[in-house]
């Protein structure tokens, strides 16, 4: 069956003016004008078909029949608040720090579908490249990118030198993905200029450097076994998103991380133009702290990261 109900904003105008006997009152109450609060009771008691409030000189007093109705009104609104107060109470909260490239470039779009799978967790993202204190930042878990301590790793690979925590003291380590890299450009400037089909190509574009991880090209050239090149000009920007921008935009090619690439929604704007992807010195990892691994937040949101790639 239809309900029906009063219009919601009039409702709650009416609510607060009634409970306070003030339309300027209300008004502040609701953070609007008191024209609005006057407008918003109007359309109520046209709703009613009936008065609520008579208008003095200087004051406003309930009707009969608006003191009934404010009655039901309050009590309504009760129930509504302590429903919602119970709700947000139960609401599992997770917070999550994420390296902005992977936050822009690969979280965010898929955050909706955690989220569809979990409505019971709610989550707060925040974005750093600093390494984490999960006590002074107040975060659950965070994602990060580096190498582990007490590790062993191939001089010659392309280095992360990103410190991913302050401190490994009571730190619970969860492996992601592997780290690779490889060479990406457009694909409306591999179509008009190509082909690309052996290193020596890359002296006919520039080459976009990703100055937070500077060995990427160096490293990838080795591991190619070609001699280092600084292509037709290069250019330099501060983050990995950056560069695979850049190169998106036809500026040059990058040499970036195949997993901040590899599930983009404009992907087919990018091509890949060699099978070579080499292995970092390092990889992907969610940090947390030792007393809330086992938490089913974290444990929900761990599997479902890792499920991802």
């Amino acid at each position: 069956m239809k309900r029906r109900l009063p219009p919601l904003l009039a409702l709650r105008a009416f609510e607060a003016a009634g409970r306070q006997l003030s339309f300027s009152k209300a008004a502040d109450e609701l953070n609007v004008t008191q024209g609005a609060i006057s407008r918003q009771i109007k359309l109520l008691e046209e709703f009613l078909h009936a008065p609520l409030f008579r208008r003095l000189t200087r004051q406003v007093e309930l009707t009969p029949f608006g003191q009934s109705y404010l009655a039901a009104a309050t009590s309504a609104l009760d129930e509504i608040e302590r429903a919602t107060v119970q709700s947000l109470l139960e609401a599992r909260a997770l917070s999550v720090s994420v390296l902005p490239t992977i936050g822009v470039l690969w979280l965010m779009q898929r955050l909706t579908t955690f989220m569809m799978t979990y409505p019971e967790i709610r989550l707060q993202v925040s974005s750093s490249l600093e390494p984490v204190n999960f006590k002074r930042e107040g975060v659950d878990v965070a994602l990060r990118v580096g190498k582990l301590p007490g590790a062993s790793y191939d001089p010659a690979a392309p280095q992360i030198t990103f410190r991913m925590t302050e401190t490994w003291d009571d730190i619970t380590v969860t492996p992601l993905w592997e780290d690779r890299i490889t060479p990406v450009m457009s694909r409306a400037l591999f179509e008009r200029h190509g082909p690309v089909t052996s290193v020596a190509d890359l002296d006919r574009f520039r080459l976009i450097h990703n100055m937070k991880r500077p060995d990427c090209w160096p490293a990838w050239l080795h591991a190619a076994g070609a001699a280092p090149t600084e292509g037709a000009g290069r250019i330099d920007v501060g983050h990995s998103f950056m560069a695979v921008m850049a190169a998106r935009d036809g500026e040059g090619i990058a040499c970036v991380p195949t997993l901040e690439i590899a599930n983009l929604d404009w992907r087919d704007q990018l091509v890949q133009p060699f099978d070579l992807r080499v292995q970092s010195a390092g990889g992907y990892y969610l940090l947390c702290p030792r007393e809330k691994a086992l938490t089913s937040e974290v444990k929900l949101f761990s599997s479902w990261l890792i499920g991802q790639c």
